[in-house]
């Protein structure tokens, strides 16, 4: 399955930056357990390139684990070294180019027209709308309009309420970082991962 199509089936993006590496890791197994299986590890989390790797040892080609907040092209390649085969960006730039030449599915930060352009020219997987809060759910519509074929992934501020309205607004998946991981990869509560994990799965059948 491509990035893609599994946006478009899974229909959320779990995204982890937590300050403790071993809760990160007990965070994204919770998280792929509770069935969600798509899951952004950010590079600014505590040794996040050591949670991509034991995450990957762990669970094989089980989930999508991707590297976020990508900057730099060293920064793709590590992630790439580490097992990551997802690289998310918070916009355009060398880390975008390095990950698109190196063939890994990429989900690239937009926010303009112009930004859209020249990510789709790229040949990127999806469009990360970010920040999303900026705009809301009528933003998307709108600039799905001059771009209606195109996969948009709004991250930011978006709760399970507003899950709902991007979805109506036609995103074709969401990233959800606090709302969903709350302070569980800071060393917090576990369970309290797993019951908003249903929550969400439950926003995205819909």
């Amino acid at each position: 399955m491509d990035l893609s199509t599994a946006l478009r089936t899974e229909r959320l993006l779990a995204i982890i930056r937590g300050r403790d590496a071993e809760a990160s890791f007990r965070t994204v197994m919770a998280l792929v357990e509770a069935g969600l299986p798509l899951i952004e590890i950010s590079l600014s989390g505590k040794d996040a390139l050591t949670v991509i790797r034991r995450a990957r040892a762990e669970l094989g080609d089980a989930a999508w684990l991707g590297a976020g907040t990508v900057l730099t092209a060293p920064d793709a390649r590590r992630a790439a070294e580490a097992g990551a085969n997802l690289i998310v960006t918070p916009g355009l730039g060398a880390g975008l180019e390095e990950s698109v030449r190196q063939g890994l599915p990429t989900l690239a930060g937009v926010m303009t027209p112009s930004e859209v352009i020249a990510a789709d020219a790229l040949g990127v997987s999806a469009l990360k709308l970010f920040p999303a809060s900026a705009g809301g759910p009528a933003y998307l519509q709108a600039l799905r309009a001059p771009f209606p074929e195109l996969p948009f992934v709004p991250v930011g501020g978006v709760d399970a309420a507003a899950a709902q309205e991007y979805f109506a607004a036609g995103a074709v998946a969401v990233g959800v970082g606090s709302p969903l991981v709350g302070d569980a990869a800071d060393g917090g509560d576990l369970d309290g991962l797993r019951k908003r994990a249903a929550e969400f799965r439950a926003v995205c059948a819909r």
